[in-house]
């Protein structure tokens, strides 16, 4: 048997096995440097009906890991007319799923061949299939343009419509989505105001603000948003402001049409005490900020995942804001050395940071004023820190096999730990925080350099004066996240991005001495993630403390 004829029957018993996804895993690690010939295995496959049949709920997965050599089979099986409608269908929802730009008369054609949206014939009167609405979206095509934009009326289809016309910049329909934000409601309508994010057209403003003052309460928060992102103004709103009332902030906010953004201002600086103060940035420049990702194609929430982002750049993967889901963070890409140097404008005064003070925090101000518009809480902390590179370390796993260890029907008992690795090597608490109301709470600060390129020297410097009694700070920006997992599951993290000390981090870690942190951590209108209850929690655990032990 050649080497084609074994990888086509190993593939052929991995997609048949009982748990198919371990068979396939498997099966890859042994063919890592050679794609190309399991793409071909693949297509042979697919060629048959019954391993079609088989390979069919496998085959986005196997195609997405394969890469270009998946990507060129795709296109090729999206072009042969022999299959059936269901497996063209199935084809093309892969091919949107991965995001490929498509050619407009391969798409044309598959128009004219498959069903139309709900069952119809292709030359019904009907409106496409979605997964074809999006794939016109991705093909960068403008001559779909109008056909997507007579879809806006369509009840089936119009939010797709939408996000396919934002997808593809043209802005002669900036108006007519804009136009027709009163004839929608739900998830139709934040699909409308995103796809007007998506355009980036300043010509959506004069309709969002008109729109701001005639909609409902349910509204407000899409169209605020838009405005945000249109205008580059951000105003601040009232701290966790919700119904009625934000509804009414964001409009007095935006009372009267003023769209230009005024300089930042940091303001309301209060110290509690010596770690614990508190302060606002009004119209801050965002250079830091948690963001909602462009939505995916064909998924049902407009706005569902976020990233943390410096400069506009993803750093960190964050997930949804459903708080029944899973909180898990993904190396996304690392910043720019300028926006990692933010923070190293605080450096002189973190050297010896022992207590927190208005006169500290006003010298700051054109720091934090780099920071995202909102309200926030500044702590001066001393956090039991190990440095983690072993997914079966980090709690990242630990705490799904934790879930395992008390439920008997738990999902997540047969995950392997790298399926909650964040990527990369990280700092995390040694243990999870203690007095907490919620019984598991872990903390997690993520790097924005990789741990690996630190200078050895610069780490063993600092251990030498922490071992001389110093405590250099270092400075993350944080929140707190609650979930209820599965709403079964309450869990409770606190989660900081490193803006500067990554070598003093390193330095605390490898002498086992509580790090000295300044966490800056936001809480958000309405109810957005930095929760009081577990900054608290955190502070009276491992608030800076002076030596009789007493808070200063």
């Amino acid at each position: 048997m050649g080497e084609h004829d074994t990888i086509r029957a190993r593939l052929r018993a991995a997609v048949r096995a009982d748990d198919p996804w371990t068979a396939l895993s498997a099966l890859l690690a042994l063919h890592t440097d050679r794609p190309g010939g399991l793409a071909d295995a693949a297509e042979e496959l697919y060629w048959s009906d019954a391993d079609r049949a088989a390979l069919r709920p496998c085959l986005g997965w196997l195609l997405g890991v394969l890469g270009e050599d998946g990507d060129e089979l795709l296109l090729r099986l999206l072009a042969e007319t022999a299959f059936a409608a269901d497996d063209r269908r199935d084809l093309l929802r892969t091919a949107v799923a991965r995001r490929l730009r498509l050619p407009a008369e391969l798409l044309r054609t598959y128009g004219e061949q498959a069903p139309a949206s709900g069952g119809r014939g292709a030359h019904a009167d009907g409106p496409p299939a979605p997964e074809l609405v999006d794939a016109m979206g991705l093909s960068g095509d403008a001559s779909f343009a109008p056909r997507l934009g007579d879809l806006l009326g369509s009840p089936a289809v119009r939010g797709r419509a939408a996000l396919a016309l934002g997808r593809l910049g043209v802005r002669a329909w900036t108006a007519p989505i804009a136009g027709r934000l009163s004839e929608v409601t739900g998830l139709d309508h934040t699909a409308f105001v995103v796809a007007l994010e998506l355009m980036g057209d300043p010509a959506a403003v004069p309709y969002l603000l008109r729109w701001l003052a005639e909609s409902g309460e349910d509204r407000v928060y899409d169209v605020h948003h838009a405005l945000v992102r249109l205008t580059g103004r951000d105003p601040l709103l009232p701290e966790r402001a919700s119904g009625a009332a934000y509804a009414a902030a964001v409009r007095a906010a935006w009372a009267g049409g003023r769209t230009e953004r005024a300089p930042a201002v940091v303001r309301d600086l209060a110290v509690e005490s010596g770690t614990w103060a508190r302060f606002s940035v009004d119209d801050g420049a965002g250079r830091i900020r948690v963001a909602f990702d462009p939505p995916s194609p064909g998924v049902t929430w407009p706005r569902w995942n976020r990233s943390l982002t410096f400069d506009g750049k993803p750093l960190y993967r964050v997930g949804s804001h459903c708080d029944t889901c899973e909180l898990g963070l993904a190396l996304m890409d690392w910043p720019e050395d300028e926006a990692r140097s933010i923070a190293a404008r605080m450096r002189g005064r973190l050297a010896r940071l022992e207590r927190l003070d208005a006169a500290l925090l006003a010298e700051w101000s054109p720091v934090l004023a780099e920071l995202e518009t909102g309200h926030y809480r500044a702590l001066l902390l001393d956090l039991p820190l190990e440095r983690v590179s072993d997914a079966a370390r980090s709690w990242w796993y630990r705490r799904a096999a934790a879930r395992a260890e008390v439920d008997d029907d738990c999902a997540y008992a047969d995950d392997p730990p790298e399926d909650y690795w964040p990527g990369i090597a990280h700092f995390q608490l040694t243990t999870a925080v203690p007095g907490g109301r919620v019984p598991f709470t872990y903390g997690a600060l993520l790097p924005s350099q990789p741990l690996e390129t630190l200078a050895p020297a610069t780490v063993a410097r600092h251990t030498a004066a922490i071992a001389a009694g110093e405590r250099p700070a270092a400075v993350a920006l944080g929140w707190i996240d609650d979930r209820y997992v599965e709403a079964r599951h309450m869990e409770r993290w606190l989660v900081g991005a490193v803006l500067d000390g990554h070598h003093r981090l390193a330095a605390y870690a490898a002498a086992g001495v509580p790090a000295r942190v300044l966490l800056l951590a936001r809480v958000g209108e309405r109810g957005a993630e930095g929760g009081l209850e577990g900054l608290a929690e955190v502070a009276a655990a491992y608030g800076r403390r002076d030596e009789s032990g007493d808070g200063t």
